[in-house]
């Protein structure tokens, strides 16, 4: 039976989501149609009109209260009440200075994500556009890595004159002292608490946006890897099957939120790929399979059910799975409306983390550590720190109650980074990075930070392990890479926000760490500041189902100098679902997997 329409190849519905479809601009055009209003509404109190108005307040607040306290409190009083006020933050420092800490560390670089990184990133990439497409074809590389490093500081520059242009503006509507009765003449706060906003957030606007430029102009470039390693003989080597953004949907026919209709269907490209491997690590046995991110393509229970069953057939590839959550995993709020909120209140991203985390756990549980925020060492394994709260999540997971919303997000917090220790004090361990932010919008979901807490929890593990070397893997790049971009729009990435910092950071590390991630489906191996980095193409999405995809099998050595390097990797072509591989599969004789080197 051939019905008119073939429900089988999609239809335009499927590319309502789709960046590969539509343009940016008219997405965020489609998006004003589908945006619910009430919801606009009380997201937009929450996340931002009632921090600015406390931002603004809080000088006032200030001024008033001392002015009080002053001109009524005895002397022998005055003595008294630092003490007092002393004992109270110190109590509700010992009591809530983790989660306080946590809560304005993410508030603090949600800020950055919302107005300092998107302005800067636009006027960033837009000159640096501008001034590849000024040279000459075949400019030399250092010529276009100063035109680069030039951009990012115009940009800060630029940015940073902006706002405090603005900031002059509201300067005369600011206030920054006054008496009792000023806050209760509620018809001019409102006005003077928008102007202390204004003033506040430009200045650190103008602060801020002018520090990234010049970090950024003066952060060793990325480069193109000039070569891989030789091996050396006798040396330790460890064999990874890089994998990332699998994009599991758990549907027979369906497609994937990004691609939409110019990508593939289904998951039986994903199946294929787990065969591959099985005969692979049968002949030339795998050491780890690291999946870095967006195993699946909405974090569905659905979606998780399939890719645990896809591993669960294969026991041997499952037994060496390592695994980190992507965007698509935690952060996609309605796979087919990128308009719709997801209230910070409400229990909805808290239960994406808690399928996520029960998925990782079910996969790695026994084999992972976590570290120890007190003793500031690796400690329990990561079923051993979820055992306890076993009951309470699976609660919450069927219920939604939101009382248990906080721990799940403290629990979240808490089992990253993920640490597979090294097996002798020179050996190669492997860290499990967290990069995702929080958000409430399908259509702002991919943008990635490292937290505070994370990188201190990683310098732990390294300072516990001084001779060891590492396997770093997370799913977001946390610099651009050095390629000329056809549009303006391939520009406007979705790097970590605190990508320089982080960077900066590992440089210390550079000879006994290497870097693995995902996120941008792009292949590219290369370095910065030493530090090699290596970007996973997705071995499912950017091809149609008839079209073969690929993903690479790297070799890491430790010579006796105790660094780590990274040798040829190996190529693995995952053959599309042409009919001689068809028959082939029917005849039982699959096609083993073609394997090359890489181009450097």
């Amino acid at each position: 039976m051939q019905p008119l329409v073939d429900p089988r190849h999609g239809d335009i519905e499927d590319d309502a989501s789709s960046t590969k479809s539509n343009s940016l601009l008219s997405m965020a055009g489609s998006l004003l149609g589908e945006i619910s209003l009430a919801k606009l509404i009380v997201a937009w109190l929450i996340l931002f009109i009632v921090p600015a108005v406390i931002v603004g307040l809080v000088p006032l607040i200030a001024a008033a209260w001392a002015g009080k306290l002053a001109g009524k409190l005895t002397p022998a009083l005055i003595g008294i009440v630092p003490i007092a006020l002393f004992v109270t933050v110190a109590a509700m420092g010992w009591l809530f200075g983790r989660r306080l800490f946590r809560l304005a560390e993410s508030s603090f670089w949600s800020l950055n994500a919302l107005v300092i990184e998107p302005a800067y990133i636009l006027g960033r990439e837009s000159l640096r556009h501008l001034a590849e497409r000024m040279l000459p074809e075949g400019a030399a590389a250092r010529r276009r890595e100063r035109f680069r490093s030039w951009s990012a500081a115009a940009s800060g520059l630029l940015i940073s004159a902006l706002a405090l242009w603005v900031l002059s503006m509201a300067w005369p509507a600011s206030r920054w002292s006054g008496e009792m009765g000023d806050l209760l003449a509620l018809k001019n706060l409102a006005g003077v608490a928008l102007a202390n906003t204004l003033v506040v957030v430009s200045a650190y606007l103008a602060v801020a946006a002018l520090a990234w430029g010049l970090a950024d102009a003066a952060m060793p470039p990325p480069r193109d890897l000039p070569q891989f390693s030789a091996p050396t003989p006798g040396a330790r080597t460890w064999r990874v099957a890089h994998l990332s953004d699998v994009h599991v949907v758990g549907e027979r026919y369906g497609f994937r939120i990004e691609s939409g209709r110019s990508g593939p269907q289904g998951d039986d490209r994903f199946r294929r790929l787990l065969r591959l491997l099985e005969d692979i690590h049968t002949s030339a046995p795998l050491d780890v399979v690291l999946i870095s991110g967006d195993a699946t393509d909405a974090g569905r229970s659905g979606e998780w059910a399939e890719f645990l069953d896809a591993l669960a057939a294969h026991p041997d590839i499952a037994a060496r799975v390592l695994m980190l959550p992507g965007n698509h995993d935690i952060n996609i709020v309605d796979r087919a409306n990128p308009a719709r909120l997801d209230l910070s209140i409400g229990p909805n991203s808290r239960l994406r983390k808690i399928r996520a985390l029960s998925a990782i756990e079910g996969v790695q549980g026994s084999r992972v550590h976590v570290v120890d925020p007190d003793g500031k060492r690796i400690g329990k394994t990561l079923t051993e720190a979820l055992r306890p709260h076993a009951a309470e999540l699976s609660r919450f997971a069927a219920r939604g109650r939101p009382y248990f919303s906080t721990a799940a997000s403290d629990l979240w917090d808490d089992v990253f980074p993920m640490v597979v220790p090294p097996d002798r004090e020179d050996g190669l361990g492997i860290v499990l990075l967290n990069s995702n932010t929080d958000s409430h919008f399908s259509f702002t979901n991919a943008l990635g930070m490292i937290s505070a807490a994370q990188a201190k929890a990683m310098d732990a593990v390294f300072a516990q392990h001084p001779k060891a070397c590492w396997l770093i893997g997370l799913h977001h790049h946390p610099v651009e890479y050095p390629r000329a971009a056809k549009v303006l729009s391939e520009r406007i990435g979705t790097t970590l926000v605190n990508g320089n910092w982080f960077l900066r950071r590992l440089m210390p590390m550079a000879k006994r760490a290497i870097l693995m991630h995902g996120h941008r489906h792009i292949d590219w191996i290369g370095e910065c500041g030493g530090l090699v980095i290596v970007s996973a193409p997705s071995p499912v999405m950017e091809s149609k189902n008839d079209a073969s995809t690929y993903f690479y099998i790297h070799t890491l050595e430790i010579g006796a100098d105790n660094c780590l390097r990274l040798l040829v990797p190996q190529r693995v072509d995952v053959p599309g679902e042409t009919p001689e591989y068809e028959r082939s599969v029917v005849e039982g004789v699959v096609p083993r997997a073609g394997i090359e080197p890489a181009t450097p």
